[in-house]
């Protein structure tokens, strides 16, 4: 394999320096051992890793892309996509040390721009929200992690260190080192309440908050609040909850069978209301 010039310029990137195209692999390769527990040495990463030969195959079509072979880029990426499941636009700009965490399901579209350390979950969409030429797709910046099934759209910038949560929806941009969940995303973590983890990338993005939650917690918190008011201002000591049970329903004398009528202990003949019996 030749070296070939496979410099990547991303907003927010470190990598200034031109890196050859083998080079980059090996970074790819070596990264998935500090992401994944599972992952146990190099020759069993590059052989059963669909996320790393996805990315492989991305770095061979995007340097045709880059050199105007669009056709072979093209169809390299096509191949990638039938073996992977993975389907990258040989157009999108990708950073070093790039790990797609499983892969099934990933797709990045042409105008993507992504930064170095990302790291994907299956089923990612880095997606476009317009038919105008031009930039379409979401930037992400160094260091960024995206939840599995998260969907970013539109020309974004999820800027570096920002975390997307699982299954999100992401339209709009992201500060850095923020933590983004729901549909649409909304940031519910600034940067100083996350937890770091020095030199690793933290990787549990199961332990994000719950905003429906909270806002329930707080509503529960109002109303007991306004409970104990009321029932102040009333002049009890505590608040009531006889309102909360249902009065025991009454039957009036016309509803209720006299005990010395003997019909009221025999249960009603069916056939009285057609006639006499047969």
């Amino acid at each position: 394999m030749t070296a070939i010039d496979a410099t990547h310029v991303i907003p927010g990137s470190a990598s200034a320096a031109p890196s050859s195209l083998l080079a980059m692999i090996r970074e790819d390769v070596a990264c998935v051992k500090a992401r994944d527990p599972a992952a146990r040495f190099a020759a069993e990463v590059v052989l059963t890793y669909p996320g790393v030969h996805a990315i492989i195959w991305h770095r061979l079509a995007h340097a045709l892309w880059r050199r105007g072979r669009r056709f072979p880029a093209r169809f390299l990426s096509w191949l990638g996509r039938f073996l992977t499941n993975v389907d990258i636009h040989p157009g999108a700009t990708i950073g070093r040390r790039f790990f797609i965490d499983h892969g099934a399901g990933v797709v990045i579209g042409e105008t993507a721009e992504v930064g170095d350390d990302v790291t994907l979950y299956h089923g990612v969409t880095l997606g476009g929200v317009s038919w105008t030429p031009g930039k379409r797709h979401p930037t992400l910046e160094n260091g960024v992690l995206v939840g599995a099934g998260a969907k970013i759209l539109g020309p974004i910038t999820v800027a570096a260190r920002a975390r997307i949560g699982a299954n999100s929806v992401v339209i709009e941009d992201v500060p850095p080192e923020a933590t983004v969940v729901g549909i649409p995303g909304k940031v519910v973590k600034a940067s100083a309440d996350r937890r770091r983890i020095a030199g690793r990338i933290d990787l549990e993005h199961h332990l994000m908050p719950d905003p429906v939650g909270e806002a329930i917690a707080a509503l529960v918190d109002r109303i007991e609040f306004l409970e104990m008011r009321f029932a102040r201002l009333s002049g009890a000591s505590e608040p009531s909850v006889d309102f909360e049970v249902l009065p025991e329903k009454r039957t009036t004398p016309t509803e209720t069978a006299r005990p010395s009528d003997p019909d009221a202990t025999r249960s009603p003949d069916p056939l009285s209301a057609h006639g006499s019996r047969p």
